[in-house]
């Protein structure tokens, strides 16, 4: 067990370099680009089988509009980016490894408008950007498998996947690391905003409607992959005049109504 340990922390020390961008955090990350975007890529091939996807509409245009400003200036163009509209009742987005982006349908009564869209969006873009999938796989292989996880990270990404998007065990380790990465993603998902040309004061409003939708029935945030709704306005109360920094010199973009 001794010699396991001391490999996993030389490996650990040797790959430890990867730094998020805006707010550079050292993270651990034991999967190349190329995987994780192979990952994200199969994922969303995934998704899409499941789900109708939106096209040709004015919500869908708008959509990918709104995805488009925001990664122009994530600073990832390797990302093969795309951006969909689901049909689908989740209040939910995501953003995969990669660029693969989708908004479902139930969301957009809850974003309201293009403004609400960057806020979600933004999020969702920045745990792509964050690498949080990735990181996070790299933390369930060591504090679940040890050593002989890495391997699977690497190859067959089978159960390495549930891992990467919150569905790993030990609340004591695994839940509070992914509501660090759910704040952080708060943190850039303002700063892409802003430097897209919304308006990153909006951000307030959207969580306040989320909070709304949710009709209290959220879990606790200890049990929580999700930061409280408290814990997360004074984070963006916090963040804010950089953000507004941003905004102010950036093109402002036209705040248009979802139907």
């Amino acid at each position: 067990m001794g010699t396991r340990i001391a490999w996993i922390g030389l490996l650990a020390g040797a790959v430890a370099c990867a730094t998020v961008p805006f707010t550079n955090r050292r993270q651990l990350v034991l999967v190349s680009p190329g995987e994780e975007a192979a990952l994200g890529a199969q994922a969303f091939k995934e998704t899409v089988r499941e789900h109708r996807v939106v096209t040709g509409t004015r919500d869908s245009k708008l959509v990918a509009d709104v995805g488009r400003r925001l990664a122009a200036v994530s600073g990832r163009t390797d990302f093969q980016w795309e951006f969909a509209l689901l049909e689908g009742k989740d209040v939910n987005a995501f953003c995969l490894p990669g660029g693969k982006t989708a908004v479902f349908t139930a969301l957009l009564p809850v974003a309201k408008d293009t403004n609400g869209l960057a806020v979600v969006m933004g999020h969702e873009i920045a745990h792509a950007i964050a690498r949080h999938g990735a990181e996070r796989m790299s933390q369930g292989a060591v504090v679940e498998l040890g050593g002989a996880a890495v391997g699977a990270v690497a190859g067959p990404y089978g159960g390495a996947a549930a891992v990467a998007y919150g569905l790993g065990t030990q609340l004591g380790v695994m839940l509070p690391f992914s509501r660090s990465h759910e704040q952080e993603a708060d943190t850039i998902g303002l700063m892409l905003m802003a430097r897209a040309g919304y308006d990153p004061r909006g951000a307030l409003a959207f969580w306040d409607r989320m909070e709304a939708q949710s009709s209290g029935s959220s879990p606790s945030e200890f049990l929580s992959t999700h930061p409280s709704y408290g814990t997360r306005r004074s984070l963006i109360a916090e963040e804010m005049p950089e953000a507004l920094q941003y905004y102010a010199v950036a093109p402002h973009a036209s705040v248009v109504s979802l139907q």
